[in-house]
């Protein structure tokens, strides 16, 4: 990834090539085939000052990036972005930097031919919203899963058509919570509907099979790239990205050697290595080497702390240990949330998980996937690690925490309470449950009532795996109010229909 200051923006311009993105300028030389955009753009972890912008071409080529305050580019900046090669499979990333807080960032994006300097393609267009340094109204979305349980792109139902719902509400960005892909989820042409009729997916190669090679990863976020609507939103509304387990294969862990047949590679371990490159590729993510954890100020009314809660992830068993060592975070990163609780000054502190905190996900029979396990007495297995970050926050005085998942594939409120659970030393909280984006839809789950969850709403299907023809896909909306800073929940249907909203009050 490369940024350019102001100051490398002045040499730049003057640099060959540079005018070839101006508006009205020539978009090739005499001769040669123009390089293209294959996906379409997209952007991420935008701040109050920067953003990364994302594309690929289709073959060899330095990327370019015009931004402007305006649509249509008048005191433009250009940008000199990377040369991408096949070592990553053709995709790039520019870092934005300098940009006005709170505002709204036209983009466009080309790549320059290295046989023919000067020889530019087609330019492709984007839009994102910087943080703001000041109180303001914001709105998010967040949600998960994406063409999973075999339920790809059918355009006769509309393709992927929650992401054209969640594009009309404009949001600020989204969240999106894992399970970008479906890496361990191949297609098959046709899946016969209980009504008779026939989804009839787009195939490509990379969803014949499960993944293994990183071809086949990359493969994954290229085919949800493919629909319309995917990339509409991409190209519009930036994003906040966080794995689960799906982007590698089913429940994950580092170490595990898989006993599915699927596979001729067993070790999760190679298999997770090759996944996570193709994630930092093909997703608008900031520092490839950086940790997948991370926080992202969004003004004095919000923090958002993106969880890993998969590459340091203990061996699915009963959950029910003792060991304050083992868990989901790890120790650093566990530490590294209970100080940034603590020293965040945002109004809302949104802790975006990818596992929920009180559903019971079982692995099989006797394993456990997720935090909880079903025991309703103290704190055992992952969830002391979980114990020991509310105990701290409520040591320090923190409020105002609000945790966003998705994982399960239905939508729910739950409420979380000492006077309810096998625990006092928390403050009560909010978990809000949604998606999925595009996939099969279950639930609902279970309830562990170690911390003293209540399910406050529930929206889940009749039977499991139903098909996203039939509905049950869902996305969540947050909005901020810029002057009290009372913070609204929506979850939303695939048509943007709210089905429950809640308004919290800020804790001073």
């Amino acid at each position: 990834m490369t940024s350019i200051s102001r100051r490398d923006l002045l040499r730049a311009g003057m640099a060959g090539g540079v005018a070839g993105l101006t508006v009205g300028a020539p978009a090739f030389s005499a001769g040669g085939t123009r390089p293209i955009l294959t996906h379409g753009v997209q952007s991420g972890d935008a701040t109050a000052d920067s953003a990364v912008v994302w594309s690929r071409a289709d073959r060899p080529g330095r990327l370019w990036v015009q931004t402007s305050r305006r649509p249509d580019f008048r005191g433009s900046r250009v940008l000199r972005g990377p040369v991408v090669t096949p070592a990553t499979d053709f995709a790039g990333k520019v870092r934005l930097r300098g940009l006005p807080a709170g505002e709204r960032i036209f983009y466009r994006v080309r790549v320059e031919s290295l046989e023919r300097p000067g020889l530019f393609g087609a330019p492709v267009s984007g839009e994102l919203t910087t943080a703001p340094d000041r109180r303001r109204d914001i709105r998010f979305l967040w949600t998960g899963d994406v063409a999973g349980q075999g339920w790809g792109i059918d355009p006769a139902f509309g393709g992927m058509r929650i992401f054209e719902s969640m594009r009309l509400r404009q949001p600020d960005f989204l969240l999106h919570s894992g399970d970008t892909v479906y890496a361990d989820g191949p297609l098959t042409e046709t899946v016969a509907l209980p009504d008779g009729r026939v989804w009839r997916n787009v195939l490509t190669d990379a969803k014949l099979k499960v993944a293994e090679t990183l071809d086949e990863f990359r493969g994954q976020y290229a085919y949800n790239l493919l629909d319309e609507h995917y990339r509409r939103f991409a190209a519009e509304v930036p994003q906040i990205n966080q794995w689960d387990d799906h982007e590698v294969t089913n429940n994950w862990y580092p170490g595990e050697i898989l006993a599915d047949a699927r596979y001729t590679e067993k070790r999760v371990d190679v298999l997770a290595a090759r996944a996570r490159q193709a994630y930092l590729e093909w997703l608008p993510l900031g520092d490839t080497a950086a940790p997948i954890h991370r926080r992202i100020p969004y003004g004095p009314l919000l923090d958002v702390f993106v969880l890993d809660m998969r590459t340091l992830k203990d061996p699915n068993d009963g959950n029910t240990y003792a060991d304050p060592s083992r868990g989901l975070l790890g120790r650093r990163q566990r530490e590294w949330l209970i100080d940034g609780l603590r020293r965040s000054r945002a109004t809302w502190k949104v802790i975006a998980a990818d596992l929920p905190l009180g559903l019971v996900v079982p692995d099989g029979t006797t394993a456990q996937e997720g935090v909880a396990q079903g025991d309703p007495g103290a704190p055992k297995g992952r969830e002391l690690e979980f114990a020991e970050v509310l105990r701290a926050a409520h040591r320090h005085r923190v409020s105002n925490i609000v945790f966003l998942t998705a994982d399960v594939h239905y939508t729910a409120a739950h409420h979380y309470d000492p006077a309810r659970a096998a625990v006092q030393d928390f403050t009560p909280f909010w978990e809000f449950v949604s998606g999925p984006a595009h996939a099969g839809a279950f639930g609902p789950n279970a309830l562990d009532g170690t911390f003293g969850p209540e399910a406050v709403f529930v929206n889940a299907p009749p039977v499991a795996n139903t098909s996203p023809a039939l509905g049950f896909q869902h996305f969540g909306e947050v909005e901020i109010d810029g002057g009290s800073g009372e913070l609204t929940v929506h979850l939303r249907d695939r048509d943007g229909v709210a089905l429950w909203s809640r308004t919290l009050r800020p804790e001073r």
